[in-house]
């Protein structure tokens, strides 16, 4: 019997949605409910886990499992998942607050590792749902409740932090481009390991129009670099040195998307040090590398059929102390 075909109500739970009218949250989460039935997965194998902030609702809105967890603490409830359950389609949904503050650890590590999840890092430059803190991706001289006299910490770049922690799917999109960002999360699905897709999210209440520049029909038009792979990059060149920059005279910059040198997609992330003028928007890096948690489970097969497995067992089962010669 053919399983039944899937459509964007079988996404939809039936909690009022609850965000600022305005908020980037709206526009995710109906581009997500939109192309889930394309996976062809049903509900009960899909979760979403999330940690504390505007991003946090999410799970509540999608009828699928879910998990609100505690601060920055979602890849770490999401890594424990995918190593007891390799069966489930498992996603987590954060905020730059949470993912890159009190969760930054966690993040680094399911990416270095590859931990089979796809991680959404919703991105508006602010701690919205706290109302209005400077964020560890808010801007240098940025005014606000808990940096009256402007922010003197300088931001994180979550492409590049990504990068730098050789995670093997890195993307950037924007909230309201529903072309773009359905093709990312379907990119993203389909990539076997951990896969971090940056959103740039508007908060309109503590920090409206951050992303203008990006978000703005026309002015996006001018300044979105958009990076498909084999494609050239628009107006990007490497120059007589051999480094990425845009505009000027140099080499025309074809993109490699699945190169595995790391510091090619780095340089990319580089080009834009805030998303305020040109900025490079798509998959900067998909790379294969193995799945942290299944060639584990290789390799203790493996062990199990080289050794005797009834010795083995009793060994793990002996007691609490072993002797070692």
């Amino acid at each position: 019997m053919a399983a039944p075909e899937l459509t964007k109500a079988d996404f939809q739970s039936d909690q009022e949605t609850r965000w600022c009218p305005g908020c980037g949250d709206y526009a995710v989460l109906a581009a997500v409910q939109a192309f889930f039935p394309e996976l062809g997965i049903p509900p009960e194998r899909i979760v979403f886990v999330s940690g504390i902030g505007c991003a946090g609702r999410f799970a509540y809105y999608m009828d699928t499992y879910g998990m609100h967890g505690i601060h920055g603490r979602g890849p770490a409830l999401a890594t424990g998942l995918a190593a007891a359950r390799d069966d489930l389609s498992i996603w987590v949904v954060t905020g730059d607050g949470d993912a890159l503050s009190i969760g930054g650890n966690h993040l680094i590590h399911a990416l270095r590792r590859n931990v089979p999840i796809k991680i959404l890092l919703f991105n508006n430059q602010i701690y919205g749902l706290t109302k209005g803190q400077a964020s560890p991706t808010s801007e240098l001289g940025k005014v606000t409740k808990s940096t009256p006299f402007g922010s003197i910490d300088g931001p994180f770049n979550p492409v590049s932090l990504a990068l730098g922690a050789e995670a093997t799917f890195v993307a950037r999109t924007i909230d309201t481009d529903k072309q773009h960002l359905p093709m990312v999360l379907r990119a993203a699905a389909a990539h076997e390991g951990a896969a971090l897709v940056e959103i740039y999210q508007n908060c309109p209440v503590f920090n409206d129009g951050a992303f203008d520049a990006l978000r703005d029909k026309k002015r996006g038009a001018e300044n979105r670099i958009y990076l498909e792979h084999g494609e050239p990059i628009r107006g990007v060149v490497r120059d007589a040195e051999g480094a990425l920059r845009i505009g000027g005279e140099g080499e025309p910059v074809i993109h490699d998307a699945h190169r595995e040198d790391p510091s090619y997609a780095f340089a990319l992330s580089r080009l834009s040090s805030s998303p305020d003028g040109p900025t490079p928007i798509g998959i900067f890096r998909d790379v294969r590398r193995p799945v942290s948690g299944r060639d584990l489970a290789r390799q203790l097969a493996a062990a199990r059929a080289a050794a005797d497995d009834a010795s083995l067992d009793a060994l793990m089962r002996a007691g609490d102390t072993w002797t070692i010669s």
